[in-house]
């Protein structure tokens, strides 16, 4: 096609000034178009032109001039489908007035706005030019900015409906696709501008949302907060229950100060009386000790008397106790000779009798065989019979071989059975073995480092860094700690209760003390740093003096307890025994039977435990008797002070089992070897076993063609041979002989030791009888001797024992009585300063005193107390007042914030009221516009004598146009456009269109095609409509039509321009 040319319609036009009406439009090689400029006026503008002409190009270069895809044109795929063919560009140019109020940037581009946009193959550029043609802008967000300036949206079918919107509309019958996005949706939704105020009204909800989850995230921020001030506040209260908690340790300390003053004057009364008691044992144990002394000497001249006796008796039997001796040896030899004898005579019988039975057998086959020979000579046998016999008799041997080698087989596999049960059991004798050699390698490690450092034995490696730490950090310390506990004792008396006194407080032996909390947690540090797990730390004042515990408060028995067989320097770790441990209610006994009686049948006073030096604890609880015996595996004996002799015995018992693990290594390995040969006979065994079977079936199978093959008898007559029999009788028979004659000679030599016996016996008799009388004057005088020297020894034992009564008991006791009672005094004197120090009597007495409470009691209420606050203050370590100050700041903190929230929440409400508000008011303004729509499209319909209603669904997204035709005689209602005929469809079509252009905002409006479909008389109507409404409406319009408009009046607003026809 060529250049285009537009033929004018000379008419009045009278111009007018706007802003974003579009004043000419030109166009270089777009679409059908070399060239061509089309001139618009202000008003009415038709463009007509037969088909094929170009008029759809220019509403499309329209669209591409104010930023439209090339796809939402409906023309092209790409912009560079609009160049004509053969060029390599294409540029649209549209003028756009700018004057009047509603001018854009009218400063800088002035009363025309020039756009211009040029298309090649590779890409495309948008300029913005002045009045004068100078760029001013080029980037699409300066185009976009006009675009919005001017409220030109060429992708609204309102502003811009091309022939293929026209048709899609036209031909859609459903009642959604009217309400899709790209059809005529928008020209209701868009048209109304419900789109834009339902998307700002969705997007303040998803906002309100947003800010709603941000309140409730900071609402939740301060839960922790609320939780954390609830501690605070029980913390406090926790807090002044421990100062409560110290008010009372203070009150109980006064009472413990004084209660021992009153319980030593207690002690000193108890000590006068037994003061006195114990002077009054003197004189009786004196009289004691002198009644033996002269008992003793008595005795001694009776003995020396008795001893001459029995000396000169001794001498006069001396020669008489010699013969006796000597027949007695005799006797007893002459004894042993006949019983050898007796042995002998009794072999020889049964040999006899075996020989005999020997004879009688041989005897007997002799007639057997006879017997034999006669049953052979009256039977005719044939030699296939013998043959036959024969071949069954190495078939019977076979199978008793092939039952044999079975028996064997089982037999040895039961012992291989056996010999692998009996391995397995060594194997788990080894490996018990081996473990205990491992311990007592241990143990002997332990006990020589033991004897390089006596402080390992109460905590090994660990106690030694431990100990090291603490030197390091010893500034850190109010007084340095005492431990390990262990180190610091000693038993009194030898190591015979070592091992007892381990099972009674070896749980403390490993701990160390401290004088207060703070150096408690210091030593917590150090332990740490050592690596020392679970170590056990006992708080305990420094300062307080060792303890004296009332004898009426101890075990009243004999037997020793902990505490008096150990002795340890430092009084403060006697005290930790005493009151963590007990140490003075724990008895010691030296065996489980003594145990048993002492724990369970004497019922003593204050008394708690009982150990034997072997380790058995007994307690009675209740009515429950309680024994455990000792744990083999834990370590006891700490406290020896001699580890030589326990190693050695150690080393013996490691070194007799290394010689078992050995025996045993030894004798599993035999076990094996035998095992292995017992495995390779099976294997001989099997092997024969199955050679015996195949040779078996195969004899089997040749009796079996023996006895098919042959049948022929040969009979013979055997002669028995017995002469060998006869000869072996007759052997067997001089055998018997021989034996017998030896046997008489052996009959005759056992009456002469018989005789020997006898004679002997009754010389041994005799002189028995003989000598009777002095043997028993003798073995009197002995048994006088010896009952003499038992009473001397019992007189002697009485004296020494009432002496060490006198000397290591009474004497003593007294001094000690004494001794004690001046400690008493004395500290009574300084109870009673310290006391003193600590409150006055008088303020003891206002607390009510301590009568009834022992000072043990209210040592023990004290301790239990201090533990109390001490585990109370671990859990605080800040002060009240500090807490209290934290707790008032989160207080006016927490409370900001929740003002704050608070406000942030009311907002919020306020918000979403407004925001339910506007969407009410949004729903009804779109009910309200649905209601016009219908009233305005009824109102257009009329003009032609239709009536209609248009329907719209929001919620299932429907719109819905309903038209009744006033010839239809049945008054039915189309609800489906495609049931009109073409120029009623265009005509409801146009109709729907007005209806929304009155609802609809732009500076100009074009519609393409919009009268297809329609017959003469609705395009009359048609035009005349689109005429005068686009004349009071005042916005520019163009419409572009391919029929005459021959019929629409001419006006000054009217302006009419044909497109020249297409060239062939």
């Amino acid at each position: 096609m060529g250049d285009s040319r537009v033929l004018l319609e000379p008419c009045g036009i009278t111009a007018r000034s706007g802003a974003g009406i579009i004043s000419k439009i030109r166009l270089e090689n777009f679409m059908c178009h070399s060239s061509l400029q089309i001139e618009f006026g202000d008003w009415v503008n038709f463009i007509t032109g037969q088909n094929g002409s170009g008029k759809s190009a220019i509403l499309t270069a329209l669209c591409v001039a104010f930023g439209c895809r090339a796809k939402g044109t409906q023309r092209a795929a790409t912009l560079k489908d609009f160049i004509k063919t053969g060029c390599s560009f294409a540029a649209i140019f549209v003028h756009v007035k700018n004057q009047g109020e509603d001018a854009f940037k009218h400063e800088v581009y002035g009363d025309s706005i020039i756009i211009e946009r040029r298309i090649t193959e590779s890409a495309s550029s948008i300029f913005l030019k002045d009045y004068q043609g100078r760029k001013v802008a080029h980037r699409k967000d300066d185009l976009q900015e006009l675009i919005d300036h001017f409220n030109i949206d060429v992708e609204n079918p309102c502003v811009i409906m091309s022939q293929d919107k026209s048709r899609e509309f036209l031909h859609s019958g459903n009642d959604k696709d009217k309400f899709k996005v790209n059809n005529v949706v928008k020209f209701f939704f868009k048209a109304t501008l419900l789109q834009q105020v339902s998307e700002l009204l969705d997007n303040i909800r998803v906002q309100l949302v947003t800010a709603d989850t941000i309140v409730q995230e900071l609402e939740s921020s301060i839960r922790p907060i609320l939780r954390q001030l609830d501690e605070l506040r029980e913390k406090i209260k926790n807090m002044e229950h421990v100062e409560e908690i110290a008010q009372e340790l203070q009150n109980l300390r006064k009472k413990l100060a004084w209660s021992w003053v009153y319980d030593v004057d207690k002690q000193i009364e108890e000590h006068n009386a037994k003061l006195e008691k114990l002077k009054e044992r003197v004189p009786a144990c004196q009289e004691r000790i002198d009644r033996n002394s002269v008992k003793v000497e008595e005795l001694k001249g009776q003995l020396l008397d008795k001893k001459a006796h029995v000396t000169s008796l001794v001498q006069k039997t001396s020669e008489v106790r010699k013969m006796k001796e000597d027949l007695q040896h005799k006797l007893s030899l002459a004894t042993k000779e006949r019983l050898e004898l007796e042995e002998e005579r009794s072999r020889g019988a049964n040999l006899i009798k075996k020989m005999t039975g020997r004879l009688k057998s041989l005897e007997k086959q002799i007639l057997d065989i006879q017997e034999q020979h006669m049953r052979a000579t009256q039977a005719e046998e044939s030699a296939v019979e013998e043959c036959m016999e024969k071949q069954q008799d190495e078939i019977d041997v076979a199978r008793s071989s092939v039952t044999r080698l079975q028996q064997e087989e089982n037999t040895l596999s039961e012992r291989l059975s056996t010999l692998i049960n009996s391995k397995n059991d060594m194997s788990k004798e080894i490996e018990e073995t081996e473990r205990r050699h491992r311990d007592l390698c241990s143990q002997i490690r332990e006990l020589q480092q033991r004897q390089t450092n006596k402080v390992t034995a109460f905590g090994g490696e660990r106690v030694l860094n431990l100990l090291r730490s603490i030197e390091r950090h010893h500034k850190r310390f109010k007084s340095p700690p005492i431990g390990p506990i262990g180190a610091h004792v000693k038993l009194v008396s030898g190591d015979t209760w070592a091992v007892a006194v381990d099972y009674a407080i070896g749980k403390i032996l490993d701990a160390f003390i401290v004088t207060n909390h703070k150096d408690s947690l210091v030593l917590r540090d150090c332990a740490k740093e050592a690596n020392y797990r679970n170590l056990q730390i006992i708080i305990y004042d420094f300062s307080r003096p060792q303890l004296n515990i009332p004898y009426h408060l101890l075990p009243s028995t004999n037997h020793p307890t902990t505490l008096s067989v150990l002795h340890s320097d430092n009084p403060t770790v006697l005290n930790v025994l005493i009151d963590m441990g007990h140490a003075e209610r724990q008895v010691l006994v030296q065996d489980y039977e003594m145990g048993k009686s002492v724990a369970f049948e004497q019922r003593i006073q204050n008394l708690k435990e009982v150990y034997t030096s072997d380790g058995y604890r007994m307690f009675y609880r209740g009515s429950v008797q309680t024994t455990l015996p000792p744990n083999r595996r834990g370590r006891t004996g700490r406290l020896c002070s001699s580890l030589d002799a326990r190693i050695n015995n150690i080393q013996q018992e490691a070194s007799k089992l290394q010689e078992v693990l050995q025996e045993g290594r030894g004798r599993k390995r035999n076990s094996e070897e035998v095992c292995r040969s017992l495995e390779l006979q099976i294997q001989s065994l099997k092997k024969r076993r199955l050679n015996d079977e195949r040779i078996l079936l195969s004899k089997q199978m040749e009796l079996q063609d023996m006895k098919n093959s042959f049948s022929a008898e040969n009979n013979r007559d055997p002669a028995p041979n017995v002469d060998e029999i006869y000869e072996e009788i007759s052997q067997v028979r001089d055998d018997i002989q021989g034996k017998e004659l030896l046997l008489e000679k052996i009959k005759v030599r056992m009456v002469m030791a018989e005789e020997k016996v006898n004679d002997l016996r009754c010389s041994f008799e005799s002189l028995c009888d003989s000598v009777k009388g002095e043997v028993n004057a003798i073995e009197i005088a002995e048994r006088e001797l010896l009952l003499t020297e038992e009473k001397l020894q019992s007189a002697e034992e009485e004296r020494a024992h009432y002496e060490g009564v006198m000397q290591k008991k009474v004497l003593p006791d007294i001094q000690k009585a004494e001794k004690e009672y001046e400690e008493l005094q004395n500290n009574r004197q300084e109870n009673f300063r310290k006391a003193s120090i600590i409150c006055p009597e008088s303020e003891m007495e206002a607390l009510g005193g301590c009568v009834g409470s022992t000072p043990e009691q209210l040592s023990g209420q004290l301790n239990r107390l201090k533990q109390r606050l001490q585990q109370e203050s671990q859990r605080f370590t800040e002060s009240i007042d500090d807490l209290r100050d934290m707790r008032d700041k989160k207080e006016r903190k927490i409370l900001k914030k929740q003002q704050m929230y608070s406000a942030f929440r009311e907002k919020l409400n306020a918000c979403q009221k407004a925001l339910d508000l506007r969407w009410n008011k949004f729903q009804r303004n779109a009910s309200l516009l649905k209601r016009q729509l219908t009233w305005q499209f009824n109102g257009h319909l009329r003009k032609k004598g239709i009536s209609g209603q248009i329907k719209v669904d929001y919620e299932q997204k429907v719109l819905s146009v309903e038209v009744k035709m006033p010839q239809d005689a049945s008054g039915n209602t189309v609800r489906d456009t495609r049931g009109l005929s073409g120029g009623e469809r265009s005509f409801s079509t146009l109709c729907f269109a007005l209806a929304l252009h009155e609802m609809t905002e732009a500076p100009f409006r074009a519609m393409d095609e919009f009268d297809v479909f329609m017959d003469a008389v609705s395009r009359k109507i048609s035009l005349d409509t689109l005429v005068d409404f686009a004349v009071e409406q005042g916005s520019q319009w163009i419409f572009i039509t391919p029929h005459e408009i021959s019929t629409v009046k001419s006006g000054d607003r009217i302006r009419k321009q044909q497109m020249a026809a297409p060239r062939g």
